[in-house]
């Protein structure tokens, strides 16, 4: 079996054999690596489990990076919700306080899972776990919701490279938001259909997001960004499941981030050449840092 390569495929095949999407990709993989599909989803199950420690070293500390930029973000919404006050309900709040908590373990140089790149490792590990607590899932489930939110990159992957350097930002926390958007359908038993569109959506909403961070680090806009795309998933999968549709399918909406990529100039992609790397608080953030760091060689 070989896994197709465009969603209106896999979708296709899915319909055609009656199964779920992490079912087809489970099965690919099995068949890839010459693994039964039970080792596979135990290979998920390690994923998984790094992503919960990740969140569990991350809500309890409040170190900063090497940059002394960020770090404690994750703390201050803690912080604040102990006092009783949010404008989102519990698990609203988790998936923000998670996503702060992944990515800034992955500042402090922690172990974390790159779903699917470093800089936006915070969005997939929030959503599947934060709501997977809500609805008191178990790891089985949780492991469903990861395969299909793999599934979703390695499609956008045939066509859009997933790095910022080649895409801007909406190759990485774009397609991460994607990922998990399509992984909390799953997690509800939405259908097929809805996974494509909660993966539309929440694509062609991020289409054109530069890669533009202070100093050269994936810090500055890059820690809070996974906190906003994390609820960016939760708003696609909430629209999909209430019948609500991407008029374009979700096979354009990748060509059209790969036609965006491509047009995007050079330097609002990872180059720290323009959008806020350039402005002036960033060009004294960055100055300060040279300075620091030439003192301490």
């Amino acid at each position: 079996m070989i896994l197709q390569k465009t969603f209106k495929n896999i979708f296709e095949e899915a319909e055609e054999k009656n199964k779920r999407f992490y079912e087809i990709s489970q099965e690919h993989e099995a068949q890839t690596l010459d693994l039964s599909v039970l080792q596979v989803r135990d290979k998920v199950k390690v994923n998984l489990n790094a992503m919960k420690t990740a969140i569990e070293q991350g809500l309890k500390s409040k170190e900063k990076s090497v940059s002394g930029l960020c770090g404690d973000d994750c703390a201050k919404l803690i912080e604040k919700y102990k006092n009783g006050k949010s404008l989102f309900s519990k698990t609203y709040q988790k998936v923000l306080t998670y996503a702060f908590a992944t990515i800034e373990q992955n500042i402090r140089m922690g172990k974390i899972v790159a779903c699917p790149t470093a800089g936006s490792c915070g969005i997939v590990p929030s959503v599947i776990i934060a709501i997977s607590e809500s609805l008191n899932a178990d790891d089985e489930k949780q492991i469903d919701a990861l395969i299909t939110a793999g599934l979703v990159g390695q499609i956008v992957s045939e066509k859009l490279a997933l790095a910022g350097a080649v895409a801007g930002c909406q190759s990485e926390c774009g397609v991460a938001s994607a990922m998990a958007a399509g992984a909390l359908v799953e997690m509800y038993a939405g259908t097929n259909e809805q996974i494509l569109n909660a993966v539309a959506l929440a694509l062609k909403n991020v289409m054109g997001l530069v890669c533009d961070p202070v100093a050269g680090l994936v810090e500055v806009p890059c820690v809070k960004r996974n906190a906003f795309l994390a609820i960016y998933a939760v708003t696609a999968a909430e629209l999909a499941m209430a019948g609500i549709k991407s008029v374009i399918p979700v096979d354009e909406v990748v060509d059209a981030m790969q036609q965006v990529g491509e047009l995007m100039s050079p330097r609002l992609k990872e180059s720290s050449e323009a959008g806020l790397a350039t402005t002036k608080t960033a060009i004294d953030i960055t100055e300060e840092l040279r300075e620091k760091w030439s003192l301490a060689d």
